[in-house]
């Protein structure tokens, strides 16, 4: 007895040991024990092998579910932990318990293996627990399978253990006394308690009545135990008498057995009708499913056919709705009038048309129905109404185009008349045009190549309106303008008098030429933007943002602007931005070349006019022609760049000619053998020069450089070969006239960069020519006393000084001689000098200068042969060059 208490009080501390371990969970311990663990290896003598155990604790747990109102039970294994504390290691369910096997090599039957039916690994043998003794061991596994059957309601199957023994060992360790307690599964449980087994099952392993059966057959054999043999073939007499009895019984009953045969056989009879019946209704319901099914299927195809009929209705709808051609623009593309009334009827009836061809293309129509004999119908007569539209629309335009300028042309008020400048106004004329400005565009949109005829037609109209106004107005403008016809001969020898001819005033011509480009240049540009937009090109403006046209009135506003938008439309009616196509620029710059040829010519005539007037006029028409030439910016207005570039370039034809002309005039001075003075031609071209700077007027400076190159280089050259007719006066003829050159252009060198240019030149030749005509003029009156010189320095560089006394020819008496005849009379050979000086100079202003530099070149030459003297004859006496200079300045 203290031996089951102490193991009652063993069993409480591990209950609570391993409640402490659940701490958190709601498990009921109901029992716990100690038990070695160990995978089933055995030594050589049969024995476990108790250094490859284990210790763990093996705990039995309920918790009742309130979700599924039943009570599960678990099997926990617990370990000892490095601190001998315990804590869970596993977790099996015991409904998952399928056995329990007592190990057959331990032969205390203490070791056993509990086997479980989900476990993932069946390769790996389950563990073996070991109990410390048999009374572990059935106290273990009576609580398992109690739980088992009162829980579980099934019991695990049992290997290598009686279950009539464990009923006996539990039924002697089982106290009497049991209490009832109620649990959530059913009526009262029984708890066995002993003092070293605390078990708590619902209901015995065996019932009463067995057990007492179980007594009385032990009872009955208990005496015949012993004798074993006897006991064993009385039991096969028993055995053999009960065979006995139940073959007889069964012979007693085969009229029974055939009575069940015969109903069985009527069974089958009827069976057999069953299933041939069955067979027969599975042939008529399969045949039922069947057209079951065909008529799904006719339904289905019929529903999809009435939703594709009711959905190709509605596109044919759309589609006939697309065909259908209203009786009011049938009537209007085919037969309607163009007067201006009528415009708004005709543009909507080509807008419908340009969108309803549109919507038969390919993009916009689906393709299935591109193939359509009905689209295909109503697309030939659709266009069958476009190429009527447009025949008619085209031939209408041609029409109306030249019978607006035979109005025009007929009415004489529209031009320039005998007293009277006329401006020309097209307003009137662009006004009705731009009636048809939507009309052009949509006939662009319908068929683009209808536009070429109209193009031709438009421009071979009004060219000739403008060339009629062109040429009335420039003839107006020459008869209306008075002016002095200044001659052509500028630079020529005679003077005669053509000399005041040469300032009249000829401005009228210059404010002539302006007026024409004034009145005639915007108005070009005007027509060649009005014509680019009225015959729909798709190019960048031709006039600047904010310039006035040629119609502007007093105040700057336009009249012809803003009337009518003539920005190209596409076919929704959105305007087109236009764009810098070469190719469509190329046809407009085409076209406005056949709008505005010819009128070029009344330009030349008044050019042509000004020039024959005053040909320096040129110039200022030159620069004229440059303003405006820079103001027209636009690549669309080719035509009026080309004109004034025409105008440009024979303006400077014009002027070439008269340079040509004039430099002929230059270059005939020189046939004239003897020519003596400043040539004519050199003031001329003074007065000239003058009268260029005047008409230049800040303007360009190219043409008039050019020209004043030409004069000035043909000037000097004619000038050198006049020279050189005579050798003997030519560098008095160089330096008067250069001279001249440079006193009649003074004023004009410091403000014009070319005549300083020239200038200078002249500047320099005429000093040349000075210093070779003084030096003539000194050589020839002191001719011995500087060939002495010459002799000297000859020999100075070979010999020395001392030696050249000695040499024939400079002896000092050699000297003497030449002295006495060179200076005896110097004030008479000086005042030579200056009579041949001033003998064949014809500029009188220019001999003062002339002398002076006269008396400082013979006095530089006097000195240098001073000092020559001075060095080879120390003794002898000269006249000094003091002495001389004085003598020089009282000259």
């Amino acid at each position: 007895m203290a031996k089951g208490a102490a193991g009652g009080a063993e069993d409480e501390e591990l209950i609570s040991a391993a409640d402490a371990a659940l701490e958190g969970c709601k498990d009921r311990i109901t029992m716990a024990i100690r038990v070695g663990k160990s995978r089933g290896i055995w030594g050589k003598s049969g024995r476990l092998g108790r250094h490859m155990s284990k210790p763990r604790v093996l705990a039995l747990s309920t918790k009742f579910s309130s979700k599924g109102q039943r009570t599960k039970a678990f099997l926990r294994v617990l370990k000892y932990s490095s601190g001998g504390v315990l804590e869970p290691a596993k977790l099996y369910k015991l409904k998952h318990l399928s056995k329990v096997e007592v190990t057959p090599n331990d032969p205390s039957g203490c070791t056993f293996m509990l086997g479980f039916d989900n476990l993932r690994s069946q390769s790996v043998s389950p563990p073996q627990w070991t109990m410390r003794n048999i009374d572990d061991r059935n106290r273990f596994l009576v609580c398992i399978l109690n739980m088992s059957k009162e829980i579980l309601g099934r019991l695990p199957k049992l290997i290598g253990i009686d279950i009539v023994e464990m009923a006996l060992w539990a039924k002697e360790n089982t106290p009497t006394v049991t209490t009832k307690a109620s649990t959530p599964d059913g009526p009262a449980a029984s708890v066995m308690t002993q003092n070293d087994l605390r078990v708590t099952v619902e209901r015995d392993l065996v019932s009463q009545a067995e057990e007492e059966d179980m007594e009385a057959l032990l009872g009955t054999y208990v005496m015949g135990i012993g004798e074993a043999e006897a006991f064993s073939e009385r039991l096969k007499r028993e055995l053999l008498a009960l065979e006995a009895a139940n073959v007889h019984a069964i012979l007693e009953s085969e009229p029974l057995i055939e009575e069940v045969l015969q109903g069985l056989e009527a069974a089958s009879v009827c069976v057999e009708d069953m299933d041939e019946w069955l067979g027969i209704f599975n042939v008529k319901l399969r045949h039922m499913r069947e057209d079951i099914e065909s008529i799904e299927s006719r339904n289905n195809k019929l529903e999809m056919q009435s939703v594709n009929n009711k959905a190709l209705i509605e596109e044919l709808d759309k589609l006939l709705e697309r065909l259908r051609v209203p009786s009011e623009f049938a009537s209007s593309l085919t037969g309607s009038s163009f007067d201006e009334a009528r415009m708004l009827q005709n543009v909507e009836a080509c807008e419908w048309l340009a969108t309803a061809l549109h919507a038969l293309e390919v993009p916009n129509l689906d393709p299935c129905y591109a193939n359509m004999r009905a689209v295909r119908e109503k697309r030939a007569e659709l266009e069958k109404l476009k190429t009527t539209f447009v025949k008619r629309a085209s031939e209408f335009l041609r029409n109306y185009f030249a019978s607006l300028v035979d109005f025009m042309i007929s009415d004489k008020s529209y031009f320039s008349q005998r007293g009277q400048l006329k401006r020309p106004d097209h307003a009137d004329l662009r006004y009705k045009c731009r009636t048809y400005a939507r009309l052009m565009q949509h006939l662009k949109s319908l068929d683009k190549r209808c536009l070429g005829p109209l193009r031709k037609a438009y421009c071979q109209s009004l060219n000739v309106l403008l060339r009629r106004e062109a040429r009335e107005f420039a003839n107006e403008l020459r008869a209306s303008t008075k002016a002095s016809r200044n001659p052509t001969v500028w630079l020529e020898g005679s003077v005669g008098s053509n000399q005041t001819a040469n300032n009249a005033d000829t401005s009228t011509v210059s404010e002539a030429y302006s007026k024409m480009l004034t009145i005639f240049i915007p108005l070009l540009v005007d027509e060649s933007s009005f014509f680019a937009h009225f015959m729909c090109f798709e190019v960048l403006a031709l006039v600047p943002p904010g310039a006035p046209s040629a119609n502007a009135d007093k105040n700057g506003s336009n009249s012809d602007t803003n009337e009518d938008d003539l920005s190209p439309i596409d076919l929704d009616g959105n305007d087109i931005k236009p764009n810098k196509n070469s190719a469509e620029l190329a046809a407009l710059n085409e076209s406005l070349q056949e709008l505005l040829d010819g009128i070029q010519d009344d330009f030349y005539a008044v050019v042509d006019w000004a020039y024959k007037i005053d040909p320096l006029r040129c110039i200022s028409m030159h620069g004229i022609t440059e303003r405006y030439l820079s103001g027209q910016k636009a690549d669309a207005a080719g035509f009026v760049r080309r004109l004034l570039d025409d105008l440009e370039s024979r303006i400077s034809m014009q002027f070439s000619k008269f340079v040509d002309e004039a430099c002929h005039q230059i270059e005939r001075n020189e046939r004239n053998v003897r020519q003596m003075g400043i040539q004519s031609y050199i003031p001329r071209f003074a007065t000239l020069a003058t009268r260029m700077e005047q008409y230049i007027q800040g303007q360009s400076r190219d043409l008039v450089d050019q020209a004043y190159t030409k004069f000035v280089s043909i000037m000097f050259v004619t000038l050198e070969r006049i020279a050189q007719t005579d050798p003997k006066y030519a560098d008095m003829v160089l330096l008067e006239n250069y001279a001249a050159f440079q006193n009649s252009l003074y004023d004009l060198a410091n403000v014009v960069p070319t005549l300083a240019k020239f200038y200078h030149q002249a500047s320099e030749a005429y000093e040349q020519a000075c210093t070779r005509h003084i030096s003539v003029i000194i050589y020839i009156q002191f001719e011995k006393l500087f060939q002495f010189a010459q002799k000297i320095e000859d020999l100075i560089y070979t010999i020395t000084p001392e030696e050249i006394p000695f040499q024939l020819g400079l002896s000092k008496m050699d000297l003497r001689k030449m002295l006495k005849s060179s200076l005896s009379g110097v004030d008479k050979s000086i005042s030579a000098m200056y009579r041949r000086l001033q003998k064949n100079l014809t500029s009188e202003e220019l001999l003062p200068s002339l002398w002076d530099k006269c008396k400082k070149e013979f006095l530089d030459k006097y000195e240098s042969f001073a000092v020559l003297i001075a060095k080879v004859y120390p003794n002898e006496t000269i006249t000094s060059v003091d002495e001389m200079r004085d003598l020089l300045a009282s000259m």
